[in-house]
C-alpha cells in the first residue's frame, strides 16, 4: 500500500510541507474538540489562518485533512522514537530505554495521538490499509527488541505471549493519553514510566 499523493494546486513543496503543516495543528485542535464529522473544513480553515479558498490550494477533501493527520503523527512517532533507541547493549536495557522513549513520546504529542485513534475509523477505505500499516511498522520496531530479549533469555515466550506482550507494550503508552484525565490525578509521568516497566518487565 503505497503513500497516498494529497491534490494540491500549489507546487512550492516547501510552502506545500510550512501550511500542511498549519492545516494539521489546526485540524488537531478542532477535531478533539468537535470530532473529525462535525468539523467543517471552513472552521479548518479558521483555524489554520486561512481562507476557505487557499485551504483548498493544498487539500482536495476534509479526509485528506484526517489523513495528513493520522500520516504525520505516525511518521513523527516513529522517527522520534527511532532517534531515542539505543542500538547497542543489553536487551533488556534497550527494551526499557525504548518503552521510555515511547511513553515520553506519548506525552508530549497526547493531543495528536487521541485525535489518531479517535478517528482513524473515519479514513476512506482507500486509505485506511496505509494508515493501518503504519501502525503495524511501530509494532515491529518494539517486536524486533523483544525479539532479541527472547535470544538473551530474558523471556522465555511463545510467538503469540511475545505478539501480547508487544501490544501491551504500546497500549501502556496509549494510556497516557486515553486515561489522563484519571492516571494524572495519582501519577506524575515519570512515576507511571517506572510503574509501568516494572509491571511488564521487571515482574515477569
Amino acid at each position: 500500500m503505497e503513500k497516498k499523493s494529497v491534490p494540491s494546486l500549489v507546487k512550492d513543496q516547501q510552502l506545500i510541507r510550512k501550511r500542511r503543516e498549519q492545516i494539521i495543528k489546526g485540524a488537531v485542535r478542532l477535531f478533539i474538540e468537535k470530532g473529525f464529522h462535525r468539523t467543517t473544513t471552513r472552521e479548518i480553515a479558521k483555524e489554520s489562518g486561512f481562507s476557505i479558498g487557499t485551504l483548498y490550494e493544498y487539500i482536495g477533501t476534509k479526509e485528506d485533512v484526517l489523513y495528513l493527520v493520522c500520516d504525520s503523527i505516525y511518521d513523527e512517532v516513529t522517527e522520534r522514537l527511532k532517534k531515542q533507541l539505543h542500538t547497542t547493549g543489553p536487551a533488556i536495557d534497550r527494551l526499557e530505554a525504548a518503552i521510555r522513549a515511547y511513553f515520553l513520546v506519548i506525552d508530549s504529542m497526547q493531543d495528536e495521538v487521541l485525535v489518531m485513534y479517535q478517528e482513524t475509523k473515519s479514513l476512506p477505505k482507500e486509505t485506511l490499509p496505509y494508515v493501518l500499516k503504519k501502525e503495524t511498522e511501530m509494532v515491529a520496531m518494539m517486536e524486533e527488541i523483544v525479539a532479541d530479549c527472547q535470544k538473551e533469555a530474558v523471556f522465555t515466550l511463545t510467538d503469540k505471549e511475545s505478539k501480547l506482550f508487544t501490544h501491551n507494550l504500546l497500549v501502556a503508552g496509549q494510556m497516557w493519553t486515553f486515561r489522563r484525565w484519571a492516571l494524572r490525578r495519582d501519577f506524575t509521568l515519570e512515576e507511571y514510566i517506572t510503574l509501568q516497566i516494572k509491571n511488564l518487565i521487571k515482574n515477569r
